[in-house]
């Protein structure tokens, strides 16, 4: 059995369906919403990838890459925010921390 382009889309489509759970049911705790977004581009990359081996061009793979070194930089940057808000607030519920509020 070989695979095709409509194997992976589904994956993809499953991948990003379970991401929007995440974020629908659980929106008390910063770290699983970080780990949905997360989900969610790795959804969106399984998708580049696909068509982009489908259609035999390599922009969606170069695409790719950039996607994932803005997606480093995202967690990178947001667990040093969360890190920093739990030393502040001792908590990382997101109901406890409104200190970010204008």
């Amino acid at each position: 059995m070989t695979l095709t382009l409509s194997h992976y889309l589904v994956v993809a489509a499953i991948l990003f369906a379970i991401a929007m759970v995440g974020i629908f049911l659980n929106r008390k705790n910063l770290i699983v919403l970080l780990m949905a977004i997360e989900l969610m581009l790795l959804a969106v990359n399984i998708n580049f990838i696909a068509f982009s081996r489908y259609l035999g061009d390599m922009n969606g793979q170069v695409f790719v890459f950039f996607i994932l070194t803005v997606a480093a930089a995202e967690a990178a940057i947001g667990l040093a925010i969360l890190v920093s808000l739990f030393r502040i607030k001792l908590a990382i519920n997101v109901d406890e921390l409104n200190s970010l509020k204008g």
